[in-house]
C-alpha cells in the first residue's frame, strides 16, 4: 500500500492574520485612566525675606485622619457624614463668634464692600489612612464650599452657582475661597 502525503498547510499568512488580530484588538480596546483629586498647586515662591504672614490659631479648621480611618476635626472625634455641616459652619461664621475665623471687609463686585472670612481648612492625614477615607474627607470638604457657594448664589442671583456667568462666579469664589492646606501625611496614630 502507499502512503499518501499529508496535505501541508500554508504558515506564510499567519503572522499577517495575527498582526491584523492585535491591531485589531489595540483599537477598540479601551484603557482605563486613572482619576484623581484636581488640584491647583501653588506657585513656586519667590525669594524673599520676608516673613510669612502668622496665621492666628482660630483662623485654622484642623482636621486629621488617623491610621485606622477615624477623623478627628478640632481635637474631637467626628464622623465623616457631620464634617460637610462642621466646615460650612467654620468657614461662614454666621454668628461672628470669636471661636470661629475672622472676617476683613473686602470690595468685591455684585456684592460691595462684604465681609470674607480668613479661615483655612488644613487636613492632615496619617501614612496609614485608606484612600477610600481620604477621598471621602476630601469629598466633605469640598462639598462644604460647594454648598456654600451655591447658597450664596441662590440668595444674591436666584439661580444655582454653577448657572452664573463668569463674573458672578468670580465674586462668589472671592467670598467663599477654597482654603484647604494638605500638610504631608505622618505618623497621627489611632485614638
Amino acid at each position: 500500500m502507499a502512503r499518501r502525503e499529508l496535505p501541508e498547510i500554508n504558515a506564510g499568512s499567519m503572522a499577517d492574520i495575527a498582526f491584523l488580530l492585535l491591531i485589531f484588538f489595540l483599537v477598540t480596546t479601551t484603557m482605563d485612566v486613572d482619576s484623581g483629586l484636581s488640584r491647583k498647586l501653588p506657585p513656586i515662591p519667590e525669594e524673599t525675606t520676608e516673613k510669612p504672614p502668622e496665621i492666628k490659631e482660630r483662623n485654622v479648621f484642623i482636621v486629621l485622619i488617623n491610621s485606622k480611618n477615624q477623623l478627628q476635626v478640632e481635637g474631637k472625634l467626628m464622623r465623616i457624614e457631620d464634617l460637610k455641616k462642621s466646615a460650612k459652619e467654620f468657614v461662614e461664621n454666621p454668628a461672628d463668634k470669636k471661636n470661629l475665623p475672622e472676617k476683613e471687609a473686602k470690595d468685591i463686585p455684585f456684592f460691595g464692600n462684604y465681609m470674607v472670612s480668613k479661615g483655612v481648612v488644613s487636613l492632615q492625614n496619617d501614612r496609614g489612612t485608606s484612600y477610600e477615607t481620604y477621598i471621602a474627607v476630601q469629598n466633605e470638604l469640598i462639598a462644604a464650599y460647594n454648598e456654600l457657594r451655591n447658597e450664596l448664589a441662590q440668595r444674591r442671583f436666584g439661580k444655582a452657582f454653577s448657572d452664573c456667568n463668569e463674573d458672578q462666579q468670580k465674586a462668589i469664589k472671592k467670598i467663599y475661597p477654597q482654603r484647604i492646606s494638605e500638610a504631608e501625611p505622618k505618623n497621627i496614630g489611632g485614638k
